[in-house]
């Protein structure tokens, strides 16, 4: 196990605060970066994996594009632009709303639950490749994220 003083090549730290943050940014950046791997040969990314997710979750229910972006796990992403690179690839479609013609619709394609399906198994191992922790620590682990949170 590498700690993040040897990761980053810094001596120690003034503040275990300081720490804290860091070392979860560093571990965030580590995440993403073996996630991308993972979805390159799909040709999407962390993002577009996290838009197709929210849309399998509707159970064939469409959704906005606004309400994407409230569920996106990172709500900087522009959720309209991953939208539309996902339309192009046919793993999404976008229809004018019949509740609102000034909404769009959004639905996941059998074509983007077919990519989720073969990503599936792929992301359960590297879940458990990433977080080499039991399962109690694992809960501690998320009580502790979400405590950290508020």
């Amino acid at each position: 196990m590498m700690k993040i003083e040897e990761a980053i090549k810094q001596k120690e730290f003034k503040d275990p605060y300081n720490k804290a943050i860091v070392n979860l940014l560093f571990t965030h950046s580590h995440i993403v970066s073996q996630q991308s791997s993972l979805f390159k040969p799909f040709g999407l990314s962390p993002e577009q994996y996290n838009v197709l997710r929210i849309l399998r979750g509707q159970n064939s229910n469409p959704i906005t594009v606004s309400s994407i972006q409230e569920r996106m796990l990172n709500r900087m992403s522009n959720a309209s632009r991953l939208v539309e690179k996902l339309k192009q690839k046919g793993l999404v479609v976008r229809e004018e709303s019949v509740r609102d013609r000034r909404q769009v619709d959004v639905l996941i394609t059998d074509k983007g639950l077919q990519v989720l399906e073969k990503l599936e198994a792929a992301i359960y191992h590297l879940n458990r490749e990433l977080i080499l922790l039991s399962n109690e620590e694992v809960d501690q682990l998320n009580e502790l994220l979400d405590k950290l949170r508020g």
